[in-house]
């Protein structure tokens, strides 16, 4: 059944004051490494989104530079989840309206916001020709699952996972300020243990690698009578960690307003 743009949009509008979200902790293979919120994940002070492609906080968010106390200890190899919550634990993560992808990416460690080139794509998980990235993460309680590459060099990094709502992202914000891809980026202080030897070299930045001409950051998730064909914005995840691409295919052949 196909539904109106303007009966969807108001559908994103009555659940925006549970819309929003933020991380809360992180699993090591399982374990719950406890409440991570400016303890080892540079926590904003509020689950507002970010939507100025040009912000410095687009990196790491409110905060992103401000460096926390703790490290998560991980090995390379090892599955992570990072764990989203609405405004506490278990609660309703992030509205069911705010669909798109989840996207993980690492930097070697700094003080700073990482608002510069140093980013590297470890995982992606956008459309799968059924759902979003955000409906698996609902149905998921949350949890955001990838693997640190196997052969990742150990040292301390920054790994940043967003996730990103298109529920507004037919208009760019720099044609209605209202509106436009809402972006939850934040960042965790990880150390990681291994023998491996591959350093991150893919030197992406936010503030010049996403921009307002990115198909994956406008577009209309509504539409009708269109093929989807939905490409996850940033590099490719890098070859040393290809495994976690398995959800970064274009979907072609269904109607947005099918999701």
């Amino acid at each position: 059944m196909y539904f109106t743009n303007s009966v969807l949009a108001l559908a994103a509008l009555a659940g925006s004051v549970s819309a929003h979200t933020l991380m809360n902790s992180v699993e090591v293979n399982g374990q719950d490494q406890g409440e991570g919120k400016s303890t080892y994940i540079r926590s904003p002070p509020n689950n507002n989104p970010v939507k100025d492609l040009t912000s410095p906080d687009l990196a790491c968010n409110v905060n992103g530079g401000k460096p926390v106390s703790d490290f998560v200890k991980a090995a390379a190899g090892d599955t992570l989840a990072f764990v989203w919550m609405h405004n506490k634990p278990d609660d309703d993560i992030i509205a069911e309206s705010h669909k798109g992808p989840v996207i993980t990416y690492i930097a070697p460690y700094t003080d700073d916001a990482g608002a510069e080139a140093v980013w590297t794509k470890i995982a992606e998980d956008g459309f799968d020709g059924q759902q979003w990235a955000v409906d698996r993460l609902i149905a998921n309680k949350g949890k955001a699952e990838f693997k640190l590459p196997q052969s990742l060099k150990a040292g301390k990094y920054l790994v940043r996972q967003e996730v990103i709502g298109l529920h507004e992202a037919n208009d760019a914000y720099t044609d209605d300020s209202a509106r436009g891809a809402q972006f939850y980026p934040s960042c965790v202080q990880v150390e990681v243990s291994g023998s491996g030897d591959a350093v991150p070299n893919q030197d992406f930045d936010f503030n010049k690698g996403y921009t307002y001409q990115d198909p994956g950051i406008v577009f209309d998730i509504y539409a009708k009578n269109k093929t989807l064909d939905y490409k996850i914005p940033g590099p490719d995840v890098w070859s040393a960690a290809a495994g976690n691409a398995k959800r970064s295919l274009r979907i072609k052949g269904r109607v947005a307003g099918q999701v």
